[in-house]
């Protein structure tokens, strides 16, 4: 079983919301929307210290009542993160007891990495591990062994987006999903690859990310066409 805060995700696949400006209002928004989940995107929301970042959480879960996962996005990976990699893993570490899930990357350093995942693992927050390729889409089992090497570092979810050139890369995508037997989030970025965070789910992606308004990441949907889509399936 694997869970972010109440939310079951074995029971259906989770609409994650990411939440990058205004938080307070766009987690509102997101809510109304039908988004399940948010995503509180630290490297972007240039909080001045833990205590204001506390008092935003605070306000968003008054206004939603919805799980928050924090993520403080490496550069490499696609964030704004501009400090000490020892900054950006105290942040996430400081942040734990506030927040149901934290989103760190594959690519991190192994050893900040596990200090962050045993500390998530002791509070009882979910952990997901993540990586990104925004080039191009590996092979199916490159794929694979991507997400193994997720689980090898302790996720409880093994996250993966790659950029679909083709649609046999998204057809690979959903291949190396199905192919897995724990929990995986996975996404062809693009528009060549944009129905994959409609379909992906299908096929054994628990999580799919959503836009507010304006997309966050190449070929995101909104959340409430992402919500009547999973609907249908779900």
């Amino acid at each position: 079983m694997v869970k972010i805060g109440t939310f079951d995700l074995d029971k259906k696949p989770a609409i994650v919301s990411v939440i990058d400006d205004d938080p307070a209002e766009n987690a509102k928004a997101a809510n109304w929307l039908g988004a399940d989940v948010l995503e509180l995107r630290l490297d972007l929301l240039n909080f001045s210290g833990l205590e204001e970042a506390k008092k935003t959480i605070e306000r968003i879960k008054v206004n939603t009542n919805l799980p928050c996962i924090a993520t403080n996005r490496l550069q490499t990976d696609g964030g704004k993160w501009e400090g000490s990699e020892e900054e950006r893993i105290a942040l996430l570490t400081d942040i734990l007891p506030f927040v149901e899930a934290i989103d760190i990357e594959l690519s991190a350093d192994a050893g900040q990495r596990s200090k962050l995942i045993e500390a998530a693992k002791a509070a009882g927050v979910t952990v997901i591990v993540s990586a990104h390729d925004f080039n191009s889409t590996p092979s199916v089992e490159e794929m694979k062994k991507i997400l193994n090497n997720a689980y090898d570092a302790g996720a409880d979810i093994a996250k993966l987006a790659v950029m679909a050139q083709s649609k046999q890369d998204v057809l690979n995508v959903l291949q190396a999903t199905a192919d897995m037997d724990k929990p995986v989030c996975t996404i062809a970025m693009g528009e060549i690859g944009k129905h994959s965070r409609i379909v992906a789910p299908c096929y054994g992606s628990r999580l799919t990310y959503g836009a507010i308004a304006k997309a966050v990441a190449p070929g995101q949907i909104k959340i409430h066409e992402l919500r009547s889509a999973l609907e249908i399936l779900f």
